[in-house]
């Protein structure tokens, strides 16, 4: 009789429907790893932005605090190896300015999370891509799937 389909069935179809690169905000633990970590779980999320599997969009709020945590001493990152780290991802991705009258998002547990929800309302983000349990549980709420990196790499068949 009639097949259930899962909520990752049903992403990838509409992925696969669609030629265009999906848009996808990915929230900087995530980007962070994929960086930092070069052989790690989140190497194939890495690959897929240098392959152009997906487009990263950015805020100057999201690269800000992507710069800020990479200079946190626990990853003893000089500024030479953090340059070379930021240049393996900003140049993949794409700046959207923010507007001033921010756009409106559900209640967040954790006002930092806030920017990443905000830009992926402003750029029309077709995934926000996190590990996050503050925005994982908003996925129901919101404009655009919020997904983990697994589904995300299963979207994109990694």
């Amino acid at each position: 009789m009639g097949e259930k389909i899962t909520r990752n069935q049903k992403i990838r179809q509409v992925m696969q429907r669609s030629k265009r690169t999906p848009r996808v905000v990915i929230d900087t633990n995530l980007v962070l790893s994929a960086l930092v970590f070069a052989q790690g779980r989140l190497s194939p999320l890495r690959l897929a932005w240098q392959g152009a599997h997906c487009q990263p969009l950015l805020s100057s709020v999201t690269a800000a605090e992507l710069i800020r945590v990479l200079a946190y001493p626990k990853f003893k990152l000089s500024a030479e190896d953090q340059q070379e780290l930021l240049a393996d991802y900003l140049p993949y991705c794409t700046t959207v300015r923010m507007p001033a009258k921010l756009p409106a998002t559900p209640d967040c547990r954790d006002k930092f999370d806030l920017p990443f929800l905000q830009l992926a309302v402003a750029g029309k983000a077709d995934y926000l891509v996190t590990g996050d349990q503050d925005l994982l549980v908003l996925a129901g709420q919101f404009a655009c799937p919020i997904i983990t990196a697994d589904q995300f790499m299963k979207v994109l068949n990694l």
